[in-house]
């Protein structure tokens, strides 16, 4: 069973590499940072030079190479594009000291993938966050590999836990977490495009269009999970006979949209599937 862990705010132990200060990178930087994590626990790298120095300038966290910050950690957290993870692996794996937690943030990239290229017995987990991290709202499921003991779960766990929440999962669901969680953000800002666009095909200012789309969408979130209803007992109750939001319900039924959403996400699903076997 899933376990979900809330945002810490503690100031943990060991010292912790972040590779690759994109957008991800960054986002855990400044989240562990605002959790309390003092600076000097942290080294960054970068392949980029300029990058490095803007978030050297920005956080006052070291900077170092890839080899050099991977030697002088507990954990290193290798957050690269899918298709760099082999360069980076072979540029990290002999400098690893024995017991290194080694996790992953890239999509597709296996547990197995991972123990392959770094020293046998290296304790390695997988994660899927998403982009509402940048908020301190992210949702992160973590998967253990073969050598990862709670212990190793739990650091993994709590450095995603600055920002967000985090769910413990067997590896085999990380391709429907992807195309929930990891994708999802993105179905959601693309209602809000048709909503938005909506209000003014109804005559509306965009601005006030907008206004009232992102704030019904943050109230219904908030509904959801304040009030832990399920969103079809909530649903029903903004849903009066013959009324407004009966006759655009219909219409969305219509035109089959919940069959859309589930072939997209099973699509999405596909996809992953696909990057974890190499097909990138």
């Amino acid at each position: 069973m899933a376990e979900t862990a809330e945002r810490s705010h503690e100031v943990q132990t060991g010292k912790v590499a972040i590779i690759g200060a994109g957008v991800m990178g960054e986002t855990l930087v400044s989240g562990l940072l605002r959790a309390g994590r003092d600076a000097g626990s942290l080294v960054v790298s970068d392949r980029s030079p300029e990058r490095l120095a803007a978030v050297k300038e920005q956080y006052a966290v070291p900077v170092a190479s890839a080899a050099d910050a991977a030697a002088s950690v507990d954990t290193v957290v290798l957050a690269v594009k899918p298709q760099d993870m082999d360069k980076v692996l072979a540029v990290v794996r002999d400098h690893l000291a024995p017991g290194t937690l080694v996790v992953s943030i890239a999509a597709g990239i296996t547990t197995a993938f991972l123990e392959e290229r770094l020293p046998e017995g290296t304790p390695v987990a997988r994660v899927m966050p998403n982009t509402p991290a940048l908020v301190d709202e992210g949702m992160a499921a973590v998967s253990p590999g073969s050598h990862c003991d709670a212990h190793h779960l739990w650091v993994a766990q709590d450095l995603m836990r600055s920002c967000g929440k985090v769910l413990s999962v067997g590896e085999e669901h990380q391709d429907a977490v992807t195309a929930i969680s990891g994708s999802g953000p993105a179905y959601i800002f693309y209602v809000v495009e048709a909503m938005i666009e909506a209000g003014v095909l109804l005559g509306l200012p965009r601005a006030t269009a907008t206004e009232l789309t992102v704030q019904t969408l943050y109230g219904a979130a908030t509904m959801l999970k304040e009030t832990g209803e399920h969103p079809t007992v909530l649903r029903e109750r903004v849903s009066s006979p013959g009324g407004t939001t009966v006759s655009a319900l219909r219409e969305l039924e219509d035109h089959k949209v919940r069959a859309a959403f589930l072939s997209a996400m099973e699509a999405a699903a596909r996809r992953s599937a696909e990057l974890a076997s190499g097909q990138r």
